[in-house]
């Protein structure tokens, strides 16, 4: 730990134990200058707790009348988790998103438009707070149709946009059918979270072709850890984390074991300001590259994810004996070009794992771009992939996470 880690670390503590009745119980014995012997938190835990003690569970360090914030993961990857935040822990969080902007190159003359529903999903509230807080004008659209959103993106020359990289390559296809030049606004950068897609090469190019060469700029967080990494603004596809607010750890996911700087695992983080609904050495199950310590071109000497969340490890699907993750396929199907939308399908055909594909053409495109596609990835996964062309408006769309693989 660095200096400032240790100190927010001891305070951590301090306040964790006795109070927080998870904590206390599941460090019972342990040696908290121990760091690295703690034992890991896992999302099953957690889920478990809340089941044995509704309705928010025992991971929390004040009275529940201490809390004013509530909180619901989306539950993409299981039974969704309630989380509940002080006044404290939800300006923590605001002031981690504030630093997502302010490396981003947003300031208090720029306009920001939230396309995001504003549910229980913690998504960007923290992030709207952040920028009204910087003095940006803030727009919600919490509630409206696509299209609705696009003409009062427009209308209200929003100069950034928040959403998920899906889902701004979907109002793109929107403009597009409703007559809209995107050209024509003063979007300038376009901040995405909620999935990977901000750091898949291919995908950010693609956006930033429909936005008329808005920068895109990725950040991953979770409901439960809170905002944990900010895009370098020097090198596009890396991912910083906020080593004064987080821990941060990469472990072999089969074994649970440390893995040196410059491999690709699991990584592990602990909350430093979240003290009412803390985390302690939790697995978030997502699948991270780091590189060697050094200062970046951007003047940061934090922890480098490069090319940002490279997925989840519930999420990889081995077929035939190859190691097969969302994010590479996506990196596929943008860089081929030509394609609205895609969904694949995981079935078994006599014991085998095997991967099919459908998706929608941009209008102007024949069958031959699924071809390319299924030449593409055979070429980059070994697999024979079949594409199916799909009616457009078939396959469904997506505001929030994106759920494209299907498993039968």
């Amino acid at each position: 730990m660095n200096p400032v880690q240790l100190r927010k670390w001891q305070e951590l503590c301090a306040a964790v134990v006795p109070a927080n009745s998870f904590y206390t119980a599941k460090l019972k014995g342990c040696d908290l200058s121990a760091f690295a012997s703690l034992p890991l938190t896992t999302k099953k835990e957690l889920v478990a707790d809340q089941a044995a003690n509704p309705p928010f569970g025992t991971n929390l360090t004040y009275p529940v009348e201490r809390y004013s914030r509530f909180a619901q993961t989306s539950g993409s990857t299981g039974k969704p988790m309630r989380w509940l935040d002080t006044e404290e822990s939800w300006e923590w969080m605001a002031r981690n998103w504030r630093r997502v902007f302010e490396t981003a190159g947003v300031t208090s003359e720029d306009r920001m438009f939230f396309a995001f529903s504003f549910g229980p999903f913690l998504g960007f509230w923290t992030a709207f707070e952040a920028a009204s807080r910087l003095g940006c004008l803030c727009i919600p659209s919490g509630g409206m149709r696509s299209a609705a959103r696009l003409h009062l993106f427009i209308d209200s020359e929003a100069t950034v946009l928040c959403c998920t990289p899906t889902y701004a390559l979907y109002l793109a296809q929107i403009a597009k059918e409703e007559g809209v030049y995107l050209a024509a606004s003063p979007i300038r950068r376009i901040i995405v979270a909620g999935e990977p897609g901000g750091s898949i090469l291919a995908t950010r190019r693609e956006l930033e072709r429909l936005w008329n060469g808005a920068a895109v700029v990725d950040h991953h967080g979770m409901t439960e850890i809170g905002p944990v990494s900010y895009g370098c603004p020097a090198e596009p596809g890396v991912l910083h984390v906020m080593e004064d607010e987080f821990i941060a750890e990469v472990i072999d996911p089969a074994s649970g074991l440390p893995l040196p700087e410059g491999s690709r695992g699991e990584l592990v983080l602990t909350n430093l300001g979240r003290l009412g609904s803390p985390l302690i050495r939790y697995r978030t199950g997502d699948v991270v590259e780091t590189r060697a310590r050094g200062r970046c071109d951007c003047g940061s000497d934090e922890l480098a994810l490069v090319g940002g969340i490279l997925g989840r490890t519930d999420d990889m699907v081995v077929v035939r004996g190859v190691n097969v993750y969302p994010t590479a396929v996506e990196d596929i199907v943008r860089s081929v070009g030509g394609v609205t939308e895609y969904r694949v399908r995981v079935f078994k055909d006599r014991s085998l794992v095997e991967l099919a594909m459908d998706i929608e053409l941009e209008n102007g495109h024949g069958r031959e771009v699924a071809h390319r596609l299924e030449f593409a990835l055979r070429d980059a996964l070994s697999l024979r992939v079949p594409v199916t062309v799909q009616a457009g408006g078939t396959l469904p769309r997506f505001e929030m996470k994106a759920k494209r693989w299907i498993r039968s």
